[in-house]
C-alpha cells in the first residue's frame, strides 16, 4: 500500500497484543519505558507513523490522510497475522487510534486514548485549523530546530518542560526528517481529520481516556467525550500535563494495565 512501516516488537508472541502510536513528532521509542513495564503481560508492537522515525511512505499526499494511514495499519496487521489487539494511542496517534477504533471495532476490543479528541465539530473550525497547519508546516520545514522549541514552548507543554526527560525528549524529536513531519502535520492533523463525534455515542467497545490533571483544554474535551460515549471511561493522571506516559510513567502504566487486564482478546 505505500507504506514500510518501521516498528518495535516486545514481548510474548504468546500473550494479548497491543499496539502504541505516538504523537506528533515522536517515534516507537516513546513509549519505552511503558513497554517495558507491561511487556511481562502483553505483546507490545510500536510503530513509527507515516512522516515520522524511520517510516517509509512511497505515493502522493493522500498516503498521510487519517483514513489511508487507518487502512495501511490494519494492512500491516494483516501481515503479521494479527487479527485482534488492544490499542494505546497518545494525542494525534489517539485521535488516529479513535479512528481505528471506530471504523475497525472488531479488531481492536479495548482502546486507550491519551490526551487525544475526536476532532473539530464545524467546518469553520476545520477550515481555519488547516490553514493554521499549512503555516506552521511552512515554519517546521524553513527552521526546524526554532519550530520545535516554539511548540513546546505551548501552555499544553508547560509541565513538561519542566520534567527532567524534556531536554532527552526534545533532542529525539530532532532525529525526524522536516519534509515529512510538515506533510504529516498538514495531512494527519486536526484540521483534515474527519470529526468522530457523530460516531462516540454508538460505539460499543470499552475505551478509556486519559488525560493529565493540570491539562485543562482536553480534561474538558475528554469530559465531553466521556459524557456522548456510553463505553468510555475518564481518568485523570495525577502530577502531569499533556504527555502522562512521560511525566507520569508508573501512573500511566498503571492506568493502562488495569484497563486491560480485565478482559483480554483472544490470542491472535
Amino acid at each position: 500500500m505505500g507504506y514500510q512501516f518501521h516498528y518495535s516488537r516486545r514481548g510474548s508472541h504468546q500473550c494479548p497484543g497491543v499496539l502504541f502510536l505516538h504523537g506528533f513528532m515522536g517515534s516507537h521509542k516513546d513509549f519505552d519505558r511503558s513497554i517495558a513495564a507491561l511487556a511481562t503481560q502483553f505483546c507490545c508492537l510500536a510503530l513509527d507513523l507515516p512522516g515520522h522515525g524511520d517510516t517509509l511512505v512511497e505515493g502522493d499526499i493522500t498516503q498521510y490522510t487519517m483514513p489511508q494511514t487507518a487502512a495501511a495499519i490494519v494492512a500491516w496487521l494483516d501481515q503479521l497475522q494479527i487479527s485482534q489487539c488492544f490499542l494505546v494511542g497518545y494525542s494525534m496517534g489517539g485521535r488516529l487510534a479513535l479512528y481505528l477504533a471506530l471504523h475497525f471495532p472488531q479488531r481492536f476490543p479495548k482502546v486507550v486514548l491519551e490526551s487525544a479528541s475526536p476532532g473539530l465539530k464545524t467546518e469553520p473550525e476545520r477550515v481555519d485549523r488547516v490553514r493554521h497547519d499549512r503555516h506552521l508546516a511552512d515554519q517546521l520545514e524553513a527552521d526546524f530546530p526554532t519550530f520545535l522549541s516554539t511548540w513546546y514552548s505551548q501552555p499544553l507543554f508547560q509541565s513538561l518542560q519542566n520534567h527532567p526527560e524534556f531536554e532527552r525528549v526534545k533532542t529525539q524529536r530532532l532525529h525526524n526528517r522536516p519534509a515529512e513531519l510538515a506533510k504529516s502535520l498538514q495531512y494527519l492533523g486536526t484540521g483534515l481529520q474527519p470529526s468522530l463525534w457523530e460516531n462516540l455515542p454508538h460505539h460499543t467497545r470499552p475505551l478509556l481516556l486519559l488525560v493529565g490533571e493540570d491539562d485543562r483544554k482536553f480534561r474538558r474535551i475528554n469530559q465531553a467525550m466521556a459524557d456522548c460515549c456510553p463505553m468510555a471511561q475518564i481518568r485523570i493522571v495525577a502530577n502531569c500535563g499533556h504527555a502522562p506516559h512521560l511525566e507520569n510513567p508508573a501512573a500511566f502504566v498503571d492506568a493502562v494495565q488495569s484497563f486491560l487486564v480485565d478482559q483480554p482478546p483472544p490470542k491472535s
